[in-house]
């Protein structure tokens, strides 16, 4: 068969709109997994959802470990040291079929990412609902903790680590201000 010939069945024969459609689909899909943004245009204009996004990762992946390390502060008022939570476990051949405790590090990463995010804006997150989130999750570590004598408040601090690269020193990212260990419960949540 002459190539000539076969190149315009491909265009005009039977099935030829099929085959075209095909074709335009799997190079916009191809084109749409490279993560610059200038490929995104086809998955914009997408408003059916038909190009698929295969991307293994996120479209910005973490790369970077959040450390959460906290102290206490007892009724004489001394701190003891930082302690570091034991967030990250060892993993297990069994987790790569089930791995539901991974839920509570994401959790805890994302919550952290918010409030990152609340202060590379220049807000105080001390308020804010993910700032409550995480300050209540170390309460109940430090609750849950043995060894615990009366403990009066504590305080927090973020750092980040590049994980297994040693080369890179880690850092701090926040430290918060003392959280009282039984914090008083809001006028509208107590009983009338």
């Amino acid at each position: 068969m002459n190539p000539t010939a076969f190149i315009k069945d491909a265009f005009t024969g039977p099935g030829a709109v099929t085959r075209l459609a095909g074709a335009a689909l799997l190079v916009t899909t191809l084109a749409a997994q490279h993560p610059n943004a200038a490929f995104e245009r086809a998955r914009e204009k997408d408003l059916f959802s038909l190009v698929p996004n295969w991307k293994f990762f996120a479209p910005n992946p973490a790369t970077h470990d959040y450390h959460y390390l906290y102290r206490t502060l007892d009724e004489n008022r001394d701190t003891s040291a930082w302690i570091e939570l034991e967030l990250i476990q060892n993993r297990r051949m069994s987790q790569a079929f089930w791995f539901s405790s991974r839920r509570t590090e994401k959790a805890v990463f994302d919550i952290c990412s918010a409030i990152l995010k609340n202060i590379s804006k220049g807000e105080d997150p001390t308020g804010s609902p993910p700032f409550r989130v995480l300050a209540e999750f170390i309460r109940k570590q430090i609750r849950d903790s043995p060894n615990v004598s009366e403990v009066r408040g504590f305080q927090f601090a973020v750092v980040r680590a590049a994980g297994h690269d040693d080369s890179e020193e880690p850092e701090v990212l926040y430290v918060s201000t003392y959280q009282a260990m039984n914090p008083a419960t809001p006028a509208f949540l107590q009983a009338a």
